[in-house]
């Protein structure tokens, strides 16, 4: 794996009219050819992240650098240009394709839009639909005609048109049920080995991202709490909210950790450590200090914020059986 980061996003900060802190501070990257997959609950503020770094939002503060440009100055036709190489698929492609569009079309156009000529786009999209496992009887067919999973291999076609080297899966199998969801997820998996694609994977299913990712980041209340390898932090998760998750998922063995109330307000978050309100490990000094990235277990590479984790005080959520 090249050490040069294809998509670098530094401190991204983005505050709705509202008043909602939905994304705060967060920093991440994405290697070529990787997979990093953000989890969290709802409205921890990992799909305004993917947002963000596609442009569809604009950040308050910080900035994303793909392939080594900043994102922030670049508009028009650059910007366009660099679309093509950073693609989304949504998590409902009933309501992210036009119903008027045939499924060939929903391809076509995407790539017409990026200046392809039609003989070669219609080609390119009979291609990419065929290697998705579309039948070509299906191409001249209107989305409400397909089934959710045909639906979603179309929307992965979609974004493969203009051969990307990143997409943004944004809760892309989650409406999906779990036969079909591992037909998809495999799809993907094989797309990458062929391609070298890059996957930003967005998702609230833990046992989704650890199949699919190398590495994870943890959201909570619109910050990053931990992040590292998928196999540290489903050994040894340092952040109490990620022993949480991991704790709820079925068929972990570990001991469970109940979390005592509910997400704070966004607009009114707590003071210090976001998580302090229903954290059972919670120091008085979590009220105060608003804990930085740090690294665990010795390394750079898995890193957690957390006043606990660097604490000379035993931490219980450590020292589960994986």
């Amino acid at each position: 794996m090249s050490r040069a980061p294809l998509l670098l996003a530094e401190n991204l900060t983005k505050r709705f009219g509202n008043g909602v802190l939905a994304v705060d501070d967060v920093s991440l990257t994405v290697y070529p050819g990787e997979t990093v997959g953000i989890v969290g609950e709802s409205g921890c503020g990992k799909s305004t992240t993917g947002k963000l770094i596609l442009r569809l939002l604009e950040p308050d503060a910080g900035y994303v650098a793909f392939d080594g440009r900043n994102l922030g100055p670049i508009a028009g036709q650059q910007l366009r240009d660099i679309r093509a190489q950073l693609q989304l698929v949504p998590q409902n492609p009933q309501t992210s394709l036009n119903p008027r569009r045939t499924v060939a079309e929903a391809v076509i156009f995407n790539l017409r839009a990026h200046g392809w000529p039609r003989h070669r786009a219609a080609r390119r999209a009979a291609e990419l639909l065929d290697r998705v496992g579309i039948p070509a009887a299906y191409l001249r067919r209107y989305p409400h005609e397909l089934s959710g999973g045909q639906l979603q291999r179309v929307a992965i076609a979609r974004a493969l048109s203009t051969d990307p080297k990143l997409i943004v899966c944004d809760e892309a199998v989650s409406a999906l049920d779990k036969s079909v969801q591992a037909q998809v997820l495999n799809l993907l998996v094989e797309l990458q080995q062929e391609r070298g694609v890059a996957y930003l994977f967005i998702s609230h299913d833990l046992g989704v991202v650890e199949h699919l990712s190398d590495r994870v980041v943890v959201m909570y209340l619109g910050r990053v709490v931990e992040e590292g390898t998928a196999s540290e932090l489903w050994r040894n998760p340092t952040h109490p909210y990620t022993a949480a998750l991991l704790s709820s998922t079925p068929g972990r063995d570990r001991q469970p950790l109940v979390l005592a109330g509910d997400l704070p307000n966004p607009a009114d978050p707590p003071s210090g450590c976001g998580f302090r309100t229903r954290c059972p490990f919670a120091l008085d000094a979590c009220a105060e200090q608003r804990p930085a990235m740090a690294p665990a277990e010795g390394t750079g590479a898995h890193r957690a914020a957390c006043l606990r984790s660097t604490d000379d005080l035993a931490f219980p959520v450590r020292r589960g059986a994986a």
